[in-house]
């Protein structure tokens, strides 16, 4: 199969310039470092019909391409399935009944790090249990033995992030965000993860997670977003952020492919040629800040 990295959106809308900022560099990493790159579509949630085509068609328009059929998680439940059932069976998994509310209201477990889940029902009796399953479904949580774990990251170097006892799967039974993308990565043959730093902090969970499932350890690089005036993430309130935008506001697929590439300090060629020299080393660290050009639209 080979190694592979890999660009993941959700549908849940348009690709904005950031994704596309993000999509540019993970092609770049695969393809300088030989590996294959996948596509994969992340739709277990916030899907709206019809934007996975685009930005299908979107990726490329800029250049990217990719090997094999884009795969979708939503095909994908066994597989889940069967993680969790080998999580089970090594005693790391138990029901959570806890709402939203309640674990921001639950005084934190003693020498926890701030933000973990407090361990409400880490420690239930059976009869408790079946108790709170007459209230409502349960969620899935690891019962993790660590309160950290450290990964190694090509841009930030070793980073130390929480792990508590995090969902596996959802109330709703669908597989959470974590679980998905772990079990998804090992059985695509990914071991190269670029992605925005906006989710470093989750890197650590994830990379502790392949390890009790006896996964391969993959390699990180959380690349810098890109952030409006008011230097917070793009949104599509901040106007010409998306290809069709900048389109109405006379900014063509080829110069917002040529503004990406200036944004990371590399020449307007075609990426081919890009990767074959491309250095992750030489990567500006700072996010990068777009002002977005005024769509003025015409009226009838």
């Amino acid at each position: 199969m080979g190694a592979a990295g890999r660009f993941a959106p959700s549908p849940s809308g348009e690709l904005h310039i950031g994704n596309l900022r993000t999509a540019v560099l993970a092609w770049l990493f695969a393809r300088s470092s030989g590996r294959r790159f996948l596509i994969r579509v992340e739709d277990l949630d916030r899907v709206r019909a019809g934007f996975e085509a685009q930005q299908l068609e979107d990726l490329a328009a800029i250049g990217l391409d990719w090997d094999g059929e884009v795969v979708r998680q939503t095909e994908r439940g066994p597989i889940y399935q069967r993680a969790l059932e080998q999580l089970a069976e090594a005693g790391l998994v138990y029901e959570c009944f806890c709402t939203r509310r309640e674990i921001a209201e639950a005084p934190s477990a003693p020498h926890a790090p701030e933000g973990a889940y407090p361990g409400t029902c880490r420690d239930l009796t059976d009869a408790e249990r079946e108790q709170r399953r007459q209230d409502r479904p349960a969620a899935l949580r690891l019962r993790a033995d660590t309160a950290s774990f450290t990964v190694a990251d090509r841009l930030h170097g070793d980073y130390t992030g929480l792990v508590d006892d995090f969902v596996l799967r959802r109330n709703d039974g669908v597989p959470a965000y974590n679980l998905a993308v772990v079990v998804d990565d090992a059985a695509q043959g990914v071991d190269q993860v670029v992605r925005g730093d906006d989710l470093l902090s989750s890197a650590p969970r994830q990379a502790y997670l392949g390890q009790l499932l006896g996964l391969p350890p993959v390699e990180y690089a959380h690349v810098p977003l890109v952030l409006n005036e008011r230097r917070r993430r793009l949104a599509k309130r901040d106007g010409a952020v998306t290809l069709g935008a900048l389109a109405l506001a006379g900014v063509d697929t080829a110069a917002v492919r040529g503004m990406l590439l200036a944004s990371l300090r590399l020449p307007d060629a075609p990426l081919d040629r890009l990767a074959a020299d491309f250095r992750p080393d030489a990567l500006p660290l700072e996010p990068w800040i777009f002002d977005p050009p005024q769509v003025t639209l015409s009226r009838g």
